[in-house]
């Protein structure tokens, strides 16, 4: 699971990859790619490591990419950013850094603050680079359909769909609506277009601002959150004992790793499963309706091979009940079989033979 953080000159966003990852780049790393990998905040462990006190607690993670700056209006800018494509094409989730603080210190880009119009332009942006890749991609496939070939009829169809992406992407709407079926679906999987990625938009404001409303998610975005990138990242380098001060007297519940990891996990769909003993306590990533017999994949292919059943308690039924012992005596222990849909925050235990 990764997500590759985009954004304008002077947003902020390598500064929100240091309040999320604790990292400051030395002077030699500025203006390059740094990746990370954090952990997916998850409250319920720590019972369940209460409960079981196992040798090993394993969170769920996400890696994060910071993708240069770029200027689509500049044509070095629009080169760097490609350079770093490959990248931003492996990732599961683009998060887009928006600018929406003014600091005399730090010049805003094209001597303006207006988040709209950043957005709009980063998402122009977006939209050019896969027209570009899909109008490519039909003149290759028109070349080659002049000719009888083995593939022709495949080609064919990935023509007729990739026309139609060209025209919902000329006329600004979401890629979504050029897919009808499963093997659209696939076909387009192949290109990774960044239009169809889910977006996350981020809203970096000043520390007076913290507290506000953030403006409703922009159509084309999965979710929208706001916060200073800036105060986050001098607190994510604090000693941990001393960082829930600083956010209380902020006014912060959650700091910005938190809040940022927890929004990109659920645009990505993503749920967590857990299952607890005296060896381990982990977080297992699923998307949202994931069977009980894919879950169990998830932990090794032989359970899921020789899958029985998942014995399953929801986790606020055993915190209520406060241990196994007591969920079960109440009568919220559940046997399940293969087709379960497994629930975020189920508690499992898979039952299996080979």
């Amino acid at each position: 699971m990764k997500a590759a953080i985009i954004g304008l000159p002077q947003s902020g966003k390598s500064t929100l990859f240091t309040a999320a990852t604790s990292l400051v780049p030395a002077p030699d790393e500025i203006g390059q790619a740094k990746a990370a990998i954090v952990r997916v905040p998850d409250a319920r462990l720590a019972f369940l490591a209460k409960l079981y006190a196992p040798k090993k607690i394993t969170e769920a993670t996400i890696e994060l990419v910071d993708v240069p700056g770029f200027a689509p209006n500049e044509a070095k800018g629009r080169d760097d950013f490609r350079r770093h494509l490959p990248g931003v094409r492996q990732s599961d989730a683009l998060v887009a850094v928006i600018r929406d603080f003014h600091n005399p210190a730090v010049p805003a880009y094209r001597n303006r603050v207006n988040r709209d119009a950043d957005l709009n332009e980063l998402w122009d942006e977006l939209k050019f680079v896969d027209l570009e890749t899909v109008t490519n991609r039909i003149e290759k496939l028109e070349k080659a359909l002049t000719k009888p070939t083995k593939t022709h009829d495949q080609e064919k169809r990935e023509l007729t769909l990739l026309s139609q992406c060209r025209e919902v992407l000329e006329r600004g709407a979401p890629l979504s609506a050029a897919v009808r079926t499963a093997e659209d679906a696939k076909i387009l999987g192949s290109f990774a277009l960044l239009t169809e990625k889910p977006l996350v938009v981020v809203y970096n404001v000043s520390e007076d601002r913290v507290n506000e409303l953030p403006p409703a998610a922009p159509p084309h975005s999965r979710a929208a959150i706001q916060l200073c990138a800036e105060t986050e990242s001098q607190i994510a380098q604090l000693d941990p004992s001393d960082r829930p001060a600083f956010l209380a007297d902020l006014g912060i519940k959650l700091p910005a790793r938190d809040r940022l990891i927890q929004t990109i996990y659920a645009a990505l769909g993503y749920i967590s499963f857990l299952t607890a003993g005296p060896e381990e306590v982990r977080a297992w990533t699923i998307r949202k309706g994931t069977t009980a017999h894919d879950a169990a994949g998830e932990i090794h292919s032989d359970i899921a091979r020789g899958f029985i059943r998942a014995e399953t308690v929801a986790f606020d039924e055993l915190v209520a009940h406060s241990d196994m012992k007591g969920a079960r005596a109440a009568g919220k222990v559940r046997q399940e079989g293969k087709t379960y849909v497994v629930h975020d925050g189920d508690v499992i235990l898979f039952k299996f033979n080979v």
